[in-house]
């Protein structure tokens, strides 16, 4: 199963509308929260490792001819 990055920083964000207190805890809760989403949009982002596919050498090991 893939995750839904883009779902999880919604939610996320909604989060962060709902605790709008001046309170230590709301405070240190934002803080907590933006971590995650930045984890979360990095994560987003991130690209998977390509796989590098080997192309065939001329026989004299230089490259082909330009088109022109």
């Amino acid at each position: 199963m893939k995750s839904d990055y883009a779902a999880a920083h919604l939610h996320l964000d909604r989060a962060c509308h709902y605790l709008r207190g001046d309170d230590e805890t709301s405070r240190a809760a934002l803080a907590a929260l933006d971590l995650v989403i930045e984890a979360v949009a990095a994560a987003q982002c991130a690209r998977p490792m390509a796989d590098v596919l080997p192309f065939r050498r001329r026989a004299n090991g230089g490259l082909p001819p330009l088109a022109s």
